[in-house]
């Protein structure tokens, strides 16, 4: 038998390694640790359950027990690794890319993450791109142009376009020190 337990805010590695750590401070031998999901061996018990949800939220994560929230965070933590580790999800149709991994039909994913975050998919989609660019153009290795192939832009019209739409300021206006508003990925 095998449990699944569903963290919110995994957003990288570290976040992974941190969940490990804690899993091993209480002798739980995860199957496997993605972005927010942890497989193990077994069930575990509700004591172990509250002590790993208490210490997780001392490191900013949390145990989600709503399966509605629990589908909502696969689909950000889906949709954060395709953006920001993968770079892939313009060369795959995304709606049907969420329902091949969620195993549901697109329409009512797209309808409870909009219910639930106040938001659309497409829009979440954006914002994630718009702090991978923020993170590209402070590290200054790539050119606009670079950051625009990388991301799939039609342009870098389009993506100045946008990056302004959002944050009020040209790529050009953020590089040269109008803004230094990063924000953690599980705040986008």
């Amino acid at each position: 038998m095998e449990e699944v337990l569903r963290i919110k805010n995994m957003v990288c590695d570290r976040c992974i390694m941190a969940v490990k750590s804690e899993l091993e401070k209480l002798d739980i031998e995860p199957l496997s640790v993605t972005l927010g999901e942890v497989k193990v061996a077994g069930i575990i018990s509700d004591a172990q359950k509250e002590v790993l949800g208490t210490n997780l939220e001392k490191i900013g994560f949390e145990l989600i027990g709503d399966k509605k929230h629990q589908l909502i965070e696969r689909v950000k933590n889906i949709i954060i690794e395709l953006v920001h580790h993968k770079h892939t999800y313009l060369t795959i149709n995304l709606s049907d890319y969420l329902s091949e991994q969620i195993e549901l039909d697109y329409s009512y994913i797209s309808k409870l993450f909009s219910e639930t975050e106040h938001t659309t998919i497409e829009k979440f989609v954006i914002a994630q791109k718009i702090e991978r660019v923020k993170e590209l153009i402070s590290y200054n290795e790539l050119t606009l142009s670079e950051i625009a192939d990388h991301l799939h832009y039609s342009s870098v019209a389009h993506l100045s376009g946008q990056f302004k739409k959002i944050t009020g300021m040209t790529p050009s206006e953020y590089k040269n020190g109008g803004g230094k508003d990063r924000k953690p990925l599980n705040e986008v």
